[in-house]
């Protein structure tokens, strides 16, 4: 667990850094300077609106917005993004869950059974998804441009709507305002599961089963877009609850 430890620590370090060299400032003055800095206040506010979305206010739905022109997260609003997702309690008690269904199932036989094998299959199913929320939604997303957040479309027909949900896994927005094929996934995918190759027992290791967790991931995420398109929906049909969109604050 030293090495694990170790790994998650390098993550988080490498984001810090990351997060504070890839800002840029672009200077103002007069009356630019004030209504650009109030316009950038009134943002934050929204984002603080949809960074707080749960499902069942329960599961975080926080990488989600229902605006298309949604201005571009800069690197430090990545980084808060993903650091916010890590560190939610929700993560550490799906980690405890699956830990302890794969102690049940005695999956990862490797690791052993008791306190000492629980305690390894907690840590290695934290550290990937700490790992995958790290290089998809800041890594990579800052690194090429690209937008972690899934963007909610809302209207047209149920089908049409479920084909934009599972697209999304594959088709992101730039920080440039067009589209392109979400690099950012498809690699933290892989990045993630390429790193698990350094904590998971020796007869679950491999070219092949990395792969074969990346293309998993990547469903899952797939199969999370349908929930994020569709749980206003949910939320207004069956529990008769209106959604409260992200508005900007007053004036």
């Amino acid at each position: 667990m030293n090495r694990l430890g170790r790994i998650l620590l390098l993550v988080v370090t490498a984001g810090f850094c990351f997060s504070s060299t890839a800002q840029q400032n672009k200077g103002t003055s007069g009356a630019d300077a004030g209504q650009a800095q109030q316009s950038h206040s009134e943002e934050k506010e929204i984002q603080k609106q949809e960074q707080s979305q749960r499902i069942l206010g329960v599961v975080p739905m926080f990488a989600v917005t229902s605006r298309q022109n949604a201005p571009p997260l800069t690197p430090h609003d990545k980084f808060h993004l993903t650091a916010k997702q890590i560190t939610d309690p929700f993560t550490f008690a799906v980690a405890g869950l699956q830990a302890g269904l794969g102690q049940a199932t005695n999956e990862f036989p490797g690791y052993g059974q008791g306190a000492e094998g629980y305690g390894k299959r907690y840590g290695a199913t934290y550290a990937d998804q700490a790992s995958s929320q790290f290089f998809s939604n800041f890594f990579y997303p800052v690194l090429l441009k690209e937008d972690p957040r899934y963007f909610r479309s809302g209207q047209g027909t149920i089908k049409h709507r479920i084909g934009y949900a599972l697209a999304q896994e594959f088709v992101c927005h730039t920080d440039k305002g067009g589209r392109s094929f979400n690099w950012s996934n498809a690699l933290g995918a892989v990045t993630a599961g390429g790193i698990s190759n350094a904590y998971y027992p020796s007869t679950d290791r491999g070219f092949g089963l990395t792969m074969s967790r990346s293309a998993i991931a990547l469903m899952y995420g797939s199969a999370g877009g349908l929930l994020q398109e569709f749980w206003p929906d949910i939320q207004r049909k069956v529990f008769h609850k209106q959604p409260q969109p992200a508005q900007t604050p007053a004036r």
